[in-house]
């Protein structure tokens, strides 16, 4: 099959929409529901994050996908029990493998986000890992294939509607691609960049030269998912997961608030404040997903005030202060940061320090690259300049 008829393109009123390859084979094959064209393009942008991200680390991986950016990106990295809290499998019956654990990472990271996502898997989708994937939901999954346990789980989602997607995985796309915008065809070298070279962490203008085995690979992890990522983008992560992605802001200073407010709620979700709250035993994931967002913002009277915690909450929940969560957040350390372009200034610098940021991997070249540098150096960071610039659009 050359081509695969789509629902319509990015809007119902984009008719009609296909996607199809000139030579040869498509590479996937639609196996169970129907695919649309943004289904398709975060089932594409996915694939290849994940793929990348099993070759740099030798770790099976997991990447959640909305409107064409990561929500989150894991490697298979084991949970530990407030994780699994706070993800909310630590109520499971079976065993999680190690590509579950890379799904429940980069699922339950940003669960906001990744709420009716695309997910990719690096390796064959295995039983474990479709049972969690039934809980949430989910616009479909795609893998280089699926076990016959894991494809009855995934087949009986949203009433057999599910979309599952199976790639070829040594499938290689032509070194020349081409888009159109405006009846004008743009064409450019495919962006080949090998983000697992050793060499993109060898300048260090830092005072602070020293990375750690897990820094150098969730640095990778940070750059990887970054390639894939709507410019500008940053990119926090730690334990082998991105815990806070800011993508498509001009600015790169909001990129990195942007990505540093998520970071920190994703670490003020494992603090006793947040572990404790007395939800109602029938609440809907999603629902308390959200309480606990609205709780950790300033609009947290919206689910605290009376007449409305009575909604969520069994007994009146205390705010959790901006007091209690700044010093919450100054618990977090040993978080990477990458970035997709060059830091202009050092108040960048200054807010990754907010968030617990040791290590960075970007760009570098700008003019006040001495600015950026003193910054780290004021809070004893390592910094690499890997010379690689990673937009993408």
């Amino acid at each position: 099959m050359n081509e695969y008829a789509l629902k319509y393109g990015c809007n119902p009123n984009q008719k009609p929409a296909r996607i199809y390859v000139e030579q040869g084979e498509l590479p996937v094959e639609v196996i169970n529901g129907r695919a649309g064209y943004i289904n398709f393009l975060d089932a594409l942008n996915s694939w290849q994050l994940v793929k990348e991200l099993k070759a740099a680390t030798g770790l099976p991986a997991a990447a959640s996908f909305k409107h064409v950016s990561p929500a989150g990106a894991a490697v298979g990295v084991p949970l530990s029990d407030t994780l699994k809290r706070i993800y909310f499998v630590d109520d499971i019956d079976f065993e999680l493998t190690p590509l579950a654990n890379a799904y429940a990472r980069a699922r339950g990271a940003d669960r906001m986000c990744s709420y009716g996502d695309f997910c990719a898997l690096s390796d064959t989708c295995d039983e474990a890992t479709a049972k969690l994937i039934k809980r949430e939901v989910s616009d479909g999954v795609i893998a280089p294939g699926y076990t016959p346990e894991a494809l009855e789980i995934l087949k009986a989602k949203r009433n057999g509607n599910y979309c599952v997607i199976q790639i070829d995985p040594d499938y290689v796309p032509a070194p020349i691609e081409r888009k159109h915008v405006f009846g004008i065809t743009f064409e450019q070298g495919r962006n080949n960049v090998n983000l697992n070279d050793p060499k993109l962490f060898g300048n260090i203008p830092t005072i602070n030269k020293t990375f750690t085995p897990d820094a150098l690979r969730d640095l990778k992890i940070a750059l990887i998912t970054l390639k894939y990522t709507q410019s500008n983008s940053v990119c926090f992560v730690k334990d082998g997961q991105a815990i806070g992605i800011g993508a498509g802001q001009q600015s790169r200073i909001h990129c990195t608030r942007l990505a540093g407010s998520k970071a920190d709620e994703w670490w003020m979700r494992q603090s006793q404040k947040v572990l404790n709250l007395p939800f109602k035993k029938n609440i809907r994931r999603a629902d308390r997903d959200n309480t606990i967002n609205v709780y950790l913002s300033e609009e947290y009277e919206d689910v605290l005030r009376d007449g409305a915690w009575q909604m969520f909450f069994t007994e009146q929940p205390e705010p959790f202060t901006r007091a209690e969560q700044k010093a919450w957040i100054a618990q977090n350390t040993k978080v990477s940061l990458g970035s997709d372009a060059f830091f202009p200034f050092g108040d960048n610098i200054e807010r990754a320090h907010k968030s617990g940021v040791e290590y960075i991997a970007q760009a570098g070249g700008s003019i006040r690259d001495d600015n950026v540098i003193e910054t780290c150096d004021k809070y004893g960071m390592a910094m690499a300049f890997t010379g690689v610039r990673l937009f993408h659009h």
